[in-house]
């Protein structure tokens, strides 16, 4: 495994547009950013995705995307090429990984990988924490104005600001715990036992 130092990580965020009653859940915006340690961030890409299916009420009282907001959006198949090419020889990053890689099915064998699941670190790092969510962690570790500074003019649920926090609390992490020069895979398998300790307690 090469170290952390030498890797790209890019995090990828969707936002859905909720799941009605007999239908699958798709998505509706799509966000990417990537950070390494010696160049930072970069690469900051974000859109709204054309769906066939109406966003559940309950689903836009979180991110605010409205069905106006999709018209002549590009389809998820039509962006797979620029993905593609910003995935592909990353460290893939997302808060609560299932969402991300449940929608990336859409395109089987696509091999991307190793994922980093950040909401699983933070709970291994920090258990003590009430509240592993990623608005909460960055409230509490003081990265917010950081994030605001890099997407501006946008707020949690977007798809790109949330990409750009899920890398901020991994600078973050890797900073507080000196693990520049660890192999990436000290971040694949985080230990969250003592989380779920204070869970059952």
């Amino acid at each position: 495994m090469p170290l952390i130092r030498n890797c790209r990580f890019t995090a990828i965020d969707f936002e859905s547009a909720g799941a009605a009653r007999g239908k699958t859940d798709t998505p509706v915006q799509v966000g990417l950013a990537t950070w390494s340690p010696p160049g930072g961030y970069s690469g900051l890409l974000v859109s709204h995705l054309h769906t066939d299916q109406p966003i559940q009420w309950s689903a836009q009282k979180v991110h605010g995307i409205r069905t106006d907001d999709l018209k002549d959006a590009p389809t998820l198949l039509s962006l797979w090429p620029e993905l593609k090419s910003r995935l592909a020889g990353a460290v893939v990053v997302a808060h609560g990984k299932g969402t991300e890689k449940r929608f990336l099915r859409a395109f089987p064998g696509h091999g991307f990988g190793p994922w980093i699941d950040t909401l699983l670190l933070a709970r291994a790092a920090w258990p003590d924490l009430p509240d592993h969510s990623l608005g909460s962690l960055c409230q509490t570790l003081r990265l917010t104005t950081e994030i605001q500074t890099l997407v501006p003019r946008k707020s949690w649920h977007d798809a790109l600001f949330d990409s750009v926090a899920s890398l901020a609390l991994l600078a973050h992490l890797v900073a507080a715990l000196k693990l520049t020069d660890q192999p990436v895979e000290r971040l694949l398998k985080p230990d969250t036992s003592a989380w779920h300790r204070k869970q059952r307690s």
